[in-house]
């Protein structure tokens, strides 16, 4: 399986570290420019650790990318955190930088779209365009953590949500503890 990964401005950059550091199919990574910015903010991690977890990199502006084209084979896109920016942008069909590019081919491919919104509050023209999307076929998984497996750590809570994407993916995964699990 081949995944792209693309990681905007939002807080919640934690969530797609974990995702590139347990997914284990090949990877492709777009960081916006304001995504770089929170990692440093709210991590320890340097750009190039987040780019050491990947196979290739390609930057948000570079629309002559091979991730650009229907014609390049991946299987799904995950955009984690993504912002309500870049979900608008792409309901309405804006691909004005690579990552929304990479969703709208991702849709029109019929391929696996997984979007983890993180920002709250959301307003009514937010949940219209995540309605729009999921109509689509869009994944909609908001980054909302469960409390019944009892999470004792922070990184219990992203274990969670990054279990889920993996779910999405149909990938195997022990990140959490399922309801009812003994």
């Amino acid at each position: 399986m081949r995944v792209v990964v693309g990681i905007t401005g939002a807080s919640g950059v934690v969530y797609a570290i974990s995702l590139l550091k347990n997914l284990d199919e090949k990877k492709y990574l777009i960081m916006s420019e304001t995504a770089k910015k929170i990692i440093m903010e709210e991590t320890k991690h340097s750009i190039s650790d987040v780019q050491a977890l990947v196979d290739e990199c390609y930057e948000n502006n570079d629309l002559f990318s091979p991730l650009a084209s229907g014609s390049t084979r991946f299987d799904a896109v995950v955009i984690v955190p993504c912002s309500l920016s870049t979900l608008s942008k792409i309901a309405h069909g804006i691909g004005d930088n690579l990552i929304t590019r990479v969703a709208a081919v991702c849709m029109k491919e019929k391929r696996k779209l997984i979007l983890v919104p993180r920002e709250t509050p959301i307003n009514t023209i937010h949940l219209e365009n995540m309605v729009k999307l999921s109509q689509n076929g869009a994944i909609i998984l908001p980054a909302m953590p469960a409390f019944y497996h009892k999470p004792k750590k922070i990184d219990d809570m992203i274990d969670f949500i990054v279990g889920k994407i993996l779910d999405a993916l149909d990938i195997k995964n022990d990140m959490y503890k399922r309801w009812r699990e003994e």
